[in-house]
């Protein structure tokens, strides 16, 4: 995702995926909750979402790439969607997914320490957010001070949020950086060839 070459891979992702190449993409990869089953072994998840509205308020210049839980992504039915849902949520690599994706909604899921690399815009759906982290899971971080991003309750918070994504983005930029030193600092597409050097130098050398 630091690759130079990354917005040229975005429009091949793009093409393979047959998303239209003048269209902005929402990628919303939202949290698997534990409690939402019908009984063992058989599992339901209802898009809080409102599709129906970002479809009509944001239609002409996004479409929404969906990446939900292997559990559940066969229960989703977004034909009704027309071109403007894409469920992605069996695709083989999520990071080409966050490579073509100009705004990240998400909510408890640890994608989104990801995507930061990207540096683009995080919006966190918490719709049920006493509710999982008093009874569900709890979280790691200080979900009030830490993020990069909004927490959004309700879909007009989601929506306002995504009609005025540059006023977001100066409003956590600060945070963002914060977020970004404190996890990121390394990801600058050589952690890897770093862990070799390290690893390997005597090797290397002789």
């Amino acid at each position: 995702m630091s690759a130079p070459d990354k917005d040229e891979q975005a429009q091949q992702i793009k093409r393979k995926l047959g998303i239209p190449l003048d269209k902005k993409i929402i990628l919303y990869a939202p949290t698997w909750r534990d409690d939402d089953y019908y009984g063992v072994g058989d599992y339901k998840f209802t898009l809080k979402l409102d599709i129906d509205r970002l479809k009509r308020e944001l239609g002409d210049e996004y479409v929404l790439v969906l990446r939900t839980h292997y559990f559940i992504t066969e229960h989703l039915d977004t034909t009704g969607f027309g071109d403007f849902v894409y469920n992605e949520s069996s695709y083989d690599d999520i990071s080409e997914l966050y490579l073509i994706a100009d705004v990240l909604i998400t909510d408890y899921s640890s994608v989104f320490f990801d995507y930061a690399i990207l540096k683009r815009p995080i919006l966190y759906f918490v719709y049920d957010y006493e509710k999982y982290g008093s009874v569900l899971r709890g979280f790691y971080l200080n979900m009030e001070t830490d993020l990069p991003g909004p927490l959004l309750k309700t879909n007009d918070d989601v929506l306002a949020a995504l009609h005025d994504l540059p006023a977001v983005t100066q409003q956590y930029a600060a945070a963002y950086q914060r977020f970004s030193q404190r996890f990121n600092a390394w990801e600058d597409g050589h952690a890897s060839q770093r862990v070799v050097d390290t690893f390997f130098a005597d090797e290397l050398h002789h």
